[in-house]
């Protein structure tokens, strides 16, 4: 996965929706869309909760839970 890619995982397991995370780093909409679906394709996720497992699992999140 590619540096943005992670970022994108990271923010979209920690609950925001993708015009949120578009806004955070200042991508367009429809650039975080394409993230998240080469982010599902590259883990094999198709959700979400999916998604927000395998950052999990991974150790993606470390820290993120604590921001909340």
């Amino acid at each position: 996965m590619t540096t943005r890619e992670v970022e994108v995982l990271r923010l979209l397991a920690r609950g925001l929706t993708n015009r949120a995370i578009a806004q955070t780093l200042c991508l367009t909409e429809s650039t975080v869309h394409n993230h998240v679906l080469h982010v599902y394709d590259k883990i094999g996720a198709s959700t979400r909760a999916g998604a927000t497992l395998f950052a999990m699992q991974l150790d993606l999140l470390d820290g993120l839970l604590a921001e909340r």
